[in-house]
């Protein structure tokens, strides 16, 4: 049996057209069967078939695939992560938005990427992903997940939202806000991030609660156990709605004393890597972070850098 590779594109951009096409063309050179759905195959290619390449669900089952390549930026992985979450199938990600923390490569690495997959020189690691309960009533109203985070937002735009958070069981603060994210590491550098919560390495297993725009004294963002279950409910007091949306993409009502229930999920996320960098140099390249100055360690062999002379790799 062939191996098969499955493609995601961001149909909407003409990049990732062309790399979904540059991308088919080099796997099918080297024996590799690359595999679409549908829509981009008809999309990308304007004709129901395509020689060499196959259709997902139809001429191939997904259990049957070997490895996911996402051509677009995060929402794009997001997309194709929510596609796989019943599957053990890793995903590895070529940037084509702008900051693309969860891609693991570049546009201009596509070639070197499909080399790597093509010679099985990846390695696959796993991401820690979050369960999401919604209780109103003694009853669950909605069941989902998330990669990055759930965040517990207001319905009403020009109202704040009323509420209480609460880890381990244990009420911490009530308080009115825009709304509190619940991140995994992974997604710290995402919505978490713009609420002001801390970046947190990936290997690091946590989980954070961030309120957003909290008017109250204690509003920090906090980092809990990754055993822990952290939790929000909307006060019913003043009749307000809310909104929960899971990384941004699927989104459910919140009634009034809802409560939201966030604990790590026992299935994490497979993401494929080619480049064994530090997570802190992959945050130094994405936010464009300044580090003139820096004379990094002494390394054993190598001479000591003069006085206010940068290390050269600075």
């Amino acid at each position: 049996m062939t191996r098969k590779i499955l493609l995601f594109a961001h149909t909407g951009r003409p990049e990732a057209t062309a790399a979904a096409t540059q991308a088919c063309d080099r796997l099918l050179a080297a024996g590799l069967t690359p595999v679409m759905g549908r829509g981009d195959l008809e999309t990308i290619f304007g004709a129901p078939h395509c020689p060499g390449i196959e259709v997902i669900h139809e001429s191939v089952a997904l259990n049957d695939v070997e490895l996911g390549v996402v051509l677009g930026g995060d929402g794009s992985i997001l997309r194709a992560a929510e596609m796989m979450r019943h599957t053990d199938i890793p995903l590895i990600g070529v940037n084509l938005g702008h900051v693309g923390f969860l891609a693991e490569s570049e546009r201009t690495d596509l070639d070197e990427t499909v080399d790597h997959i093509v010679n099985r020189t990846y390695t696959v690691e796993e991401r820690m992903a979050i369960d999401v309960q919604v209780w109103s009533e003694r009853r669950v109203l909605h069941h989902d997940w998330a990669l990055n985070e759930a965040s517990v937002e207001k319905g009403n735009r020009e109202k704040m939202v009323e509420v209480v958070i609460e880890v381990d069981g244990r009420p911490l603060s009530s308080f009115g806000c825009d709304g509190v994210v619940m991140a995994t590491p992974t997604g710290s550098t995402a919505y978490a991030f713009s609420g002001g919560g801390p970046v947190v390495w990936p290997e690091v297993a946590a989980m954070l609660l961030v309120p957003l725009s909290a008017h109250a004294l204690f509003s920090r963002p906090l980092v809990a156990a990754p055993t822990s279950t952290m939790a929000v409910e909307l006060l019913p007091t003043n009749g307000h709605y809310g909104v929960l949306w899971c990384d941004g993409r699927r989104s459910a009502d919140l009634p009034p004393g809802a409560r939201i229930e966030v604990r790590r999920s026992r299935k994490p996320v497979r993401l494929a890597r080619i480049h064994p960098a530090p997570f802190s140099e992959r945050l130094v390249k994405k936010f464009q972070l300044p580090t003139r100055g820096w004379r990094g360690p002494v390394v054993e062999g190598e001479p000591t850098p003069e006085p206010g002379k940068e290390n050269r790799s600075a």
